[in-house]
């Protein structure tokens, strides 16, 4: 087990790195959640109180929009110059390569969550309350995308077309996300957090679920992509 995490923490590491020094992270994905993010806010007439009341919603959109570049860029370094290839050669527990990937995935969404976060507050006029209910939401949620958007990543990684099928396979998937994401927030804003935590709880349940699939099956989906 000690084995299994080591080797997980350097599959993220190596990701990590590579998002540092490309800065694609930063300067594309960050920034399209912002335009995106801008372009709600502008359509939308805020004059009319409707920002905040929508908000949690269009968070969640930008969210998943942006997390499926993360997704795709994570899989397109690894098929150029036949990188796949080197990490089964290593001998590398496929295991471990789908949790540092999905934990590479997460990390980077976070940070993402953070800052299209300050700008909902900000730009749709939105109180800051219920952080106790916020925060375990958007963790649980962005462990289920990052779990999932790991696993249907790896089943279209191999595929030429994969820029166009990763959407076609994650966005469908990422619906509970969606929802759950979306309700618990409402609840939480709204300061009713009770009402959040069974769509916590639900979030918490699709992560664990689609963790456990990645662990067991990603050296198949490897093999095959």
């Amino acid at each position: 087990m000690t084995e299994l995490w080591r080797a997980s923490a350097l599959i993220a590491g190596k990701d990590l790195r590579i998002e540092l020094r490309s800065r694609v992270a930063a300067q594309q994905i960050a920034a399209f959640g912002a335009i995106v993010l801008l372009l709600f806010a502008f359509a939308l007439d805020p004059s009319r109180g409707l920002l905040p009341r929508v908000a949690p919603g269009l968070f969640w959109v930008t969210v998943l929009l942006s997390a499926l570049l993360a997704i795709s860029r994570a899989f397109t370094v690894e098929t150029e110059n036949n990188a796949l290839d080197g990490l089964r050669l290593a001998g590398i527990d496929a295991a471990a390569v789908f949790l540092g990937k999905a934990f590479a995935i997460a990390l980077q969404l976070v940070a993402l969550e953070v800052v299209l976060a300050v700008g909902v507050f900000l730009l749709y006029d939105v109180p800051v309350v219920g952080l106790i209910a916020l925060i375990p939401a958007a963790l649980a949620a962005t462990a289920g995308i990052a779990a999932a958007g790991t696993v249907y990543g790896a089943l279209a990684g191999g595929l030429r077309q994969r820029e166009t099928l990763i959407p076609l396979l994650v966005l469908p998937v990422l619906a509970p996300v969606m929802i759950g994401g979306t309700r618990a927030f409402e609840a939480a804003l709204k300061g009713t957090t009770s009402d959040a935590w069974p769509w916590v709880q639900l979030l918490a349940v699709f992560a664990v679920l689609y963790v456990t699939l990645g662990v067991l099956t990603f050296g198949s989906l490897l093999e095959d992509s």
